[in-house]
């Protein structure tokens, strides 16, 4: 038997090198690009004579059905292996990430396939999400209890 230090230099040594800087660079640009588009759709809508809100809101809509749409077409998913964290962070990532598993279980049935099997991957972005905002509303409920304002 090999110990446990022995084994990570095998792994290190076998494993793959990643080109950093040029998926960060990837990353950066694609995701800048899908923010992009977002700008645009609200430069868009503003022109179109929508207050901001109204336009802001078209613009989640817009970018979440783009999101499901690509995912669906199965486009997103390219483009994900290219720009790997950058396809992630904006709300298209979200998007992908409900409607994808939703996609593939389907053929399971609505309840058990496409019901369950959702959030799979968005649901602890969810939890965790909540949770911290929870939390953070908890502590400036606090501090502002003893006169401290953050904002």
């Amino acid at each position: 038997m090999i110990s446990k230090q022995e084994y990570q230099k095998i792994v290190k040594k076998n494993s793959p090198k990643s080109p950093c800087f040029k998926n960060c660079v990837k990353a950066f640009l694609i995701g800048g690009a899908i923010c992009t588009i977002g700008q645009v759709l609200y430069n868009l809508y503003t022109l179109l004579k929508l207050d901001e809100q109204q336009a802001k809101t078209l613009v989640s809509v817009t970018l979440i059905f783009i999101g499901i749409l690509l995912t669906a077409l199965g486009v997103y998913d390219k483009i994900a292996r290219h720009a790997g964290a950058g396809t992630l962070v904006p709300i298209t990532g979200f998007a992908n990430s409900v409607s994808s598993p939703a996609i593939e279980f389907k053929s399971e049935g609505y309840v058990t396939g496409l019901g369950a099997k959702m959030f799979i991957i968005a649901g602890p972005v969810i939890v965790y999400g909540v949770s911290a905002s929870v939390i953070y509303g908890v502590v400036l409920w606090i501090l502002h209890m003893f006169g401290i304002t953050l904002f």
